[in-house]
Parts: C-alpha cells; structure tokens; sequence
C-alpha cells in the first residue's frame, strides 16, 4: 500500500502530542487521518472508518491502549480486529513492553517519534 493513501487512526489523550503527532503525519504525506483522545472514543468509529493502521499511545483514560486494542482484536470483523498497531509511549518499561508484544503490534516507538522513524515505521507497518 502507497504510505499517501493510507487512512490513519491516532489515537492520543495529550492535545501537544496530538497535534505534533498530526502534524508529522502531514509532513510524510499523509492526508487521511482522524484523531481521538481515547481507546474507547476510537473503538466506537473504527468500524466506520476503516482504517488501514491505528497509532496509539498506552497511558490514557477511560480507555486506555492496552485495553483499545485487546477490544479491537476481539471485534467479530477480521478486517478490524486484524489492523495493524503501532504504540507511541513514553513509557519504555520492560513491563509495559511485555505487556504490548502478546496483542500483535506491528511497533513500538518512543515519543516524540522523529519523522523519519515514525514514516519508516508505518511503512514496514504497511507493507507487511
């Protein structure tokens, strides 16, 4: 899939990272995206939207990513439940980590991603 055409859930509670996270994607090209401040105000629209990869942070309230995508991969839509992940954290804990690595991700980057990681991260994403 061309990186440009992709449709993109981002999914992020702290308004800074949002826009920064936004406006990245803007800069890679990409012009099909929606935002959402959490897990559960995205699982609502993801069946509408249909999105082609999800970037998600873990630490949010009510809904937070762990939980986002375990109810994403439980959807009976295996077009949904099968979307490809990638986790944008500040938190690199072990713990944290071995908890994400189980729900099928496909990445894990550090916030703030610089665009050179986050375009090549969603690209493999992509093409896999």
């Amino acid at each position: 899939m061309d990186i440009k055409r992709a449709r993109i859930l981002v999914v992020e509670d702290e308004k800074v990272m949002s826009t920064y996270i936004l406006n990245t994607l803007r800069r890679i090209g990409i012009l099909d995206f929606y935002a959402f401040p959490d897990g559960g105000s995205a699982l609502r629209e993801v069946s509408r939207l249909k999105p082609d990869l999800i970037l998600t942070d873990i630490h949010m309230q009510p809904v937070g990513g762990i939980e986002f995508v375990r109810q994403l991969r439980a959807l009976p839509n295996n077009q949904l439940s099968n979307t490809k992940v990638i986790f944008l954290s500040a938190d690199s804990s072990p713990a944290t980590v071995g908890e994400v690595l189980p729900l099928g991700v496909a990445g894990y980057l550090l916030k703030p991603p610089s665009l050179n990681a986050l375009a090549a991260k969603i690209e493999a994403a992509l093409q896999s």
